[in-house]
Order: C-alpha cells, then structure tokens, then sequence
C-alpha cells in the first residue's frame, strides 16, 4: 500500500510538472488511472525480470536482465545501456582506489613503485 501511495504521488508530482509547462489540466480520476496503470506495469516488469534471472539459473536480477526488458524501445535500451557503462566504469575506478589505498596502507608497493624500486636497485649493483 506504501509503495502504492508512493506511485500516486510521484504520478501527481508529475502531472503538476506536465500542467506548469503544457497549461493542460489532469482531472483526480486520470491522475488516480495513470497510477494505477503504471503501478500494474511496474508489477509487470518485476515478474519479467524475476523470470528472466530464473531462466539463466540466476537468483540476482542483473543489468543485462534491464536490457532485456527494455530491448522494444531503441531509446530507452541506449539511456539504459549508457547508464550501465558509466556505473561499470564509476565502479572500476572506486576499486582500482581502494586497492591503492589498502596496499599503501600496508606499506606494499604498486607494480609501477616496484619496478621503479627494482631499476634503482639495479643501477646501484651496477655502480
């Protein structure tokens, strides 16, 4: 019933929006349909998605399992598409800075400072 009330409200925030910029009215009765339908929709989606993870024997719904459902409509596939690179990416970068953070913090040098530390190492047998 919460996450009801929280579609209608989110829908009615919308409409508002809509109205501002259109200067169209929405009545209580197509605002309370436009929730309800998109609140059946996203019950929908969810039963998709859950089957689409089951079916590839997976009990996580991955981004892949998004695309799938998102694979009629070309522009909502690509906004899905670029957001999943850019959060693949923001996350690779957070791990490559904390795999820094725990090797200096236990005093372990990077590949880059070994063989820096390696060459200078060299160079002084040399001399």
């Amino acid at each position: 019933q919460r996450l009801k009330a929280a579609v209608h409200y989110t829908v009615g925030c919308l409409c508002q929006e809509v109205e501002e910029d259109k200067d169209v009215q929405f009545s209580k009765q197509s605002i309370a349909a436009i929730s309800e339908i998109t609140f059946r929709q996203c019950e929908i989606f969810a039963k998709d998605l859950e089957m689409f993870a089951r079916h590839a024997k997976r009990t996580t719904v991955t981004t892949e399992d998004v695309k799938l459902l998102a694979r009629r409509s070309n522009s909502l596939l690509k906004y899905i598409t670029q957001k999943s690179e850019e959060l693949a990416s923001s996350n690779t970068e957070q791990k490559e800075k904390k795999k820094k953070k725990s090797s200096a913090a236990k005093g372990e040098r990077t590949p880059g400072e070994q063989e820096a530390a390696v060459t200078e190492n060299e160079d002084s047998n040399m001399a």
